[in-house]
């Protein structure tokens, strides 16, 4: 029974979704025509069923040049810049995240019992927080989509199944690149060998990070990554449904305090595997759907406000321009 109720909770969610969000939805024999309440226009043509798979390789690419864009360097040069304040901070916040959490009654382990067999089920809220940013929950969330996109022939859940997928597999390829180039230690093990901050082995062999991986994966966080394309692509998909950004922020916040305070991640981890995440799921969610911009039709006037003062009178004017 566990099972059935986590498979519908995802189907519950975008059902709420789809009646909050589009106003209007088009039919065509290739095509669905979604018309948002800002008046723009979204068209997504019926996927595939391996789309995650063929759409991958484009999407890696434009991944990567939307890192090093010139419009982009600002949100690159803010997580690096972030990441270079925060690294003298690390064992601190750690430490005071550890001290925080034990007054709320927070266990520094993550623990699960498994229903089915395989999956995971958290004892204590702390566990259920790091499990978020586990993959098995994108993929629940998927099927939840794919699910209710299936039953209701609605193209946008399709899609929104198909990138969360994508989103798992690209958020893996680019958190693990940079873990095995970075080697950095996890905080468990940097306080077991008395490592403040955490040591740096730079490019680690292979071997070394298949035999020992939490002392060189540390940064960035992988959960986090994943947890924020998966999320990015959910609210790009469904830009009106305005609850899914603030509910999927503060659970990332959440997510964010519970690894460091289990002594899995630094909060210098965080801010390059935030903007990763937001890239990835920026990129695939765009590659789903075609999108054109909120009509001016109609709309042939001008309104404005003027103030003045004329006479020793003050003076207050609407302006109309046509």
């Amino acid at each position: 029974m566990k099972k059935i109720r986590l498979l519908l909770l995802p189907v519950s969610i975008l059902t709420y979704a789809q009646k909050s969000d589009s106003i209007e939805i088009k039919s065509l024999p290739s095509s669905q025509v979604y018309t948002l309440k800002d008046g723009s226009v979204r068209t997504y043509t019926k996927p595939r069923l391996f789309d995650f798979i063929t759409k991958l390789p484009k999407n890696f690419i434009d991944i990567n040049k939307d890192f090093v864009a010139k419009d982009h360097a600002y949100y690159l040069g803010g997580a690096v810049a972030s990441t270079l304040i925060l690294l003298p901070f690390d064992q601190k916040l750690i430490d005071n995240s550890r001290d925080l959490a034990d007054q709320w009654g927070m266990n520094v382990d993550n623990n699960y019992s498994t229903a089915a067999g395989f999956i995971k089920m958290p004892k204590d809220i702390g566990s259920g927080l790091y499990l978020i940013g586990n993959g098995s929950t994108i993929v629940l969330l998927g099927i939840g989509f794919g699910a209710y996109g299936f039953i209701k022939n609605d193209y946008r859940a399709q899609a929104t199944a198909s990138g969360l997928i994508e989103s798992l597999i690209l958020s893996g390829v680019f958190s693990q690149t940079i873990k095995r180039i970075m080697g950095r230690e996890s905080p468990f093990i940097a306080i077991e060998n008395n490592h403040p901050g955490g040591h740096w082995t730079p490019f680690p062999s292979f071997s070394a990070f298949a035999k020992d991986t939490p002392h060189y994966d540390a940064m960035p966080s992988g959960h986090l990554t994943t947890f924020m394309a998966g999320l990015t692509v959910i609210a790009d998909n469904y830009p009106d449904a305005k609850w899914i950004k603030p509910v999927g922020y503060t659970l990332a916040g959440a997510l964010c305090f519970q690894m460091m305070q289990s002594r899995v991640h630094w909060a210098s981890d965080y801010p390059l595997a935030l903007l990763m995440g937001y890239f990835i799921g920026k990129t695939i969610s765009k590659s789903r759907y075609s999108q054109s911009e909120a009509s001016t039709k109609g709309r042939d006037y001008k309104m404005s406000f003027m103030a003045s003062r004329d006479l020793g009178y003050n003076m207050l004017g609407l302006k109309i321009s046509f």
